[in-house]
């Protein structure tokens, strides 16, 4: 299949070349492009291939912004206000459950087969919980929370970003359950789409490429997304070393973040470099982070994410979705994940370790690690009710705002799904 890069331009070359392809892109141009392609595009979106001639020239318009123009006026005006920001947000969220409160019962070290029938029990009570908590949209909720002071109040949220990245991690479980809450999450992200293929975090920020590019893996087979229609405005999107920067500005955009525009964050670079594939744009790119695992040099690195367990993991799915092109870190990634395994024999908390195992399973390395112990680890820590507990998933740690800006965002749904595909990873390394 062609990457997001080439396929509108591999149809136009093609049609210019084969006058019976041509005819047909014209009369059946969704059944022609899924045939070409090998996919199967989203239901509902309607395809329109127009044929310029001699004396006919189309002239095609975007669509109206999703946001009427006082919406924009009042986040271009009130994006710096606190009071603003509470817009974005749902009702106050409740504290945090303590990580241990009512776990069912424990799993002790047993043959691969009891373990592998523990897993699959463990997974689907926690698709069970999941299904309970993303709503009638599709979306998922997060927390924002202050990791400096738990007497700030909690706020439930549900941008975009969050829905993608859990819907990325399950699917790699092959349960019905997991299926249709991808499904229904998909359809959640292609509504929240801007045109030509960007989202945003808040309704008072610039679309930035952390949720564009997760959002674009997560619906892959979108029209706009298919054909590569965001590809220029991310491409456009680089510093002077080649480095993709997270936020995207643009005129009449809040300016909010412009003192941020600067940074050039890893795992944005990781989601980026998956989408797009290998490409000579890319390039740079994955020069900067094969230098920063190479040289061990991921400390202090990414200004949105507090562990380097979460670089390691999107940077071990980027290696996986640009193959070969990276495969010569797999063994030194690999390396890197195992330093952080702690003298428990686990990789810090539990959405790390289950970040580290995935990021072990996507590298080919799943030999590696005690996939007994791990499954042992997860299936214990899971709640009664399916959960895993809540844990700092991302946010911004650097902010020169004292306490108040110490903002962390994470939840059990959150936890909960990266515990799953860890386990959905580990349940094919162990014997039935």
């Amino acid at each position: 299949m062609k990457g997001p890069v080439d396929a509108a331009d591999f149809l136009a070359s093609r049609a210019g070349e084969d006058n019976d392809f041509r005819e047909l892109l014209l009369t059946k141009p969704r059944e022609t492009i899924e045939k070409e392609f090998g996919v199967t595009l989203d239901e509902g979106h309607e395809i329109q291939v127009h044929e310029e001639t001699y004396t006919s020239t189309h002239i095609v318009l975007p669509p109206r912004s999703r946001l009427s123009e006082a919406e924009r006026k009042e986040a271009r005006t009130g994006a710096a206000s606190l009071e603003f920001l509470r817009k974005t947000l749902y009702d106050p969220a409740p504290p945090a459950r303590p990580a241990r409160e009512a776990v069912r019962s424990r799993c002790t070290a047993a043959a691969s087969g009891t373990l592998a029938r523990a897993s699959r029990e463990s997974i689907q009570r926690g698709l069970v919980f999941l299904e309970s908590t993303i709503d009638r949209n599709g979306a998922w909720h997060c927390i924002r929370f202050n990791t400096a002071d738990p007497d700030i109040p909690r706020h439930f949220e549900r941008p975009p970003f969050v829905s993608a990245l859990c819907a990325l991690a399950l699917e790699s479980c092959d349960e019905t359950r997991a299926k249709a809450m991808c499904s229904a999450t998909k359809k959640y992200l292609v509504d929240t789409i801007e045109y030509p293929g960007f989202w945003r975090y808040y309704s008072h920020l610039p679309h930035d490429l952390d949720s564009t590019t997760l959002c674009s893996l997560a619906i892959r087979n979108h029209p706009w997304i298919l054909l590569g229609r965001n590809v220029p405005r991310i491409l456009e999107n680089r510093d002077e070393e080649g480095r993709f920067l997270t936020w995207v500005l643009a005129e009449g955009e809040p300016n909010v973040v412009s003192k941020f525009r600067i940074e050039s964050d890893p795992v944005v670079n990781a989601n980026v470099i998956a989408y797009l594939g290998d490409r000579p744009e890319t390039k740079d790119a994955q020069r900067w982070l094969e230098a920063l695992i190479t040289e061990d040099g991921l400390e202090g690195s990414s200004k949105w994410y507090p562990d380097t367990a979460a670089i390691y993991y999107a940077i071990a799915r980027a290696v996986v979705r640009v193959q070969p092109a990276l495969d010569r870190l797999r063994p030194i990634l690999a390396d890197r994940i195992l330093s952080l395994s702690g003298k428990s024999g686990g990789f810090g908390n539990l959405l790390q370790t289950a970040q580290a195992v995935s990021a072990f399973y996507n590298l080919g390395s799943s030999e590696g690690i005690d996939a007994k112990h791990h499954v042992e680890r997860l299936v214990n820590s899971q709640r009664e009710d399916g959960s895993w507990p809540e844990l700092l998933a991302f946010g911004d740690q650097f902010l020169k705002w004292g306490a108040v800006g110490r903002i962390g965002h994470g939840s059990e749904a959150v936890t909960s799904a990266f515990c799953i595909e860890a386990l959905a990873r580990l349940v094919k390394t162990l014997r039935d």
